[in-house]
């Protein structure tokens, strides 16, 4: 038997993350106009797209829309949301009381900054479709 050959690990490059959201123009304004990604690829012109890549630093996630526009329900189905509670993203940032006070007063409802477990500051709240994002930093 040929032994497979393993991956060549200098070639991967980052990960993509693809969330599947409620309405793409809430999720733009939330991912690109609060926590500043941009938007560097997308299925057509304007916010009303089905799929959009997105670019923060290194970090690239995608986001598509779970219901193609013509068959959307008027909201959200609450036993899909229920599943979002299974990711969290997290992201460094050195800052996070800073952080804090700017996504505070861009309204994003969120508990003051805690020390973990692990001994980091960390700030976690939710997106528009219930994932959980955390922003945190190790504590020196």
């Amino acid at each position: 038997m040929t032994p497979i050959e393993p991956i060549n690990k200098g070639a991967i490059e980052g990960i993509a993350p693809l969330l599947q959201v409620f309405d793409m123009p809430t999720s733009l304004q939330f991912y690109r106009d609060i926590l500043g990604f941009t938007v560097q690829d997308s299925s057509g012109k304007g916010d009303d797209v089905d799929w959009v890549l997105l670019r923060l630093n290194d970090f690239i996630l995608m986001l598509n829309t779970a219901y193609e526009r013509d068959n959307r329900p008027s909201s959200p189905d609450i036993g899909r949301l229920a599943g979002h509670q299974d990711l969290t993203l997290y992201l460094g940032y050195p800052d996070i009381d800073a952080l804090y006070e700017y996504l505070f007063g861009k309204g994003v409802k969120m508990d003051r900054p805690q020390i973990t477990k692990y001994n980091w500051k960390a700030i976690h709240f939710f997106d528009p479709d219930g994932y959980q994002i955390c922003f945190h930093w190790p504590v020196k």
